[in-house]
């Protein structure tokens, strides 16, 4: 089997996921985002976007549509409109998973020490990160955030590092 270093290899977008992170104004005020991007790169995951918004409520209606009928709903809104936030877009086998498993559950408090939550939180709503909670939530999200041209696709140098040849 011809070793994938040997080979011409391109990114391929349909073996890796693509998942959405925000970076919310919990993170941007408390200067946790190096920490926080960080914490992907070290994983593995490729960065393929990134950009500082800010949010206006046409946006956050949509992009918490779920949570509508919520008591808590406009408390989220003003949270994430406190001050601009980043949106990411990541990529690599499970991305979304991966992601979820090193943010950590919801609320700050309960979240295991080493995730991203459980070391920078003690909050359910000021709890650093927003993440796609599916692969097929990231396609919605992804979409909702960024143009056309503004996710990338290139070749990541130590991709033959992060997998083993058959799992890309």
């Amino acid at each position: 089997m011809e070793s994938i270093k040997n080979k011409s290899y391109l990114y391929q977008a349909e073996i890796m996921e693509r998942t959405l992170i925000i970076l919310k104004p919990s993170c941007v005020q408390r200067t946790l985002v190096g920490e926080v991007i960080s914490r992907f790169e070290k994983k593995g995951l490729r960065l393929a976007g990134m950009k500082m918004i800010q949010l206006d409520d046409a946006i956050l209606d949509e992009h918490y549509a779920h949570l509508k009928n919520r008591s808590f709903f406009q408390r989220v809104k003003d949270s994430m409109k406190a001050c601009p936030v980043i949106v990411q877009c990541w990529e690599g086998i499970d991305a979304a998973r991966v992601v979820r498993s090193l943010i950590g559950v919801t609320n700050g408090r309960e979240a295991e020490a080493g995730t991203i939550r459980g070391d920078f939180s003690v909050s359910s709503q000021e709890n650093i990160v927003h993440a796609s909670d599916s692969s097929e939530s990231a396609k919605v999200e992804l979409k909702r955030f960024f143009k056309d041209g503004e996710i990338f696709n290139y070749k990541l140098s130590t991709l033959p590092n992060l997998y083993a040849g058959d799992e890309i």
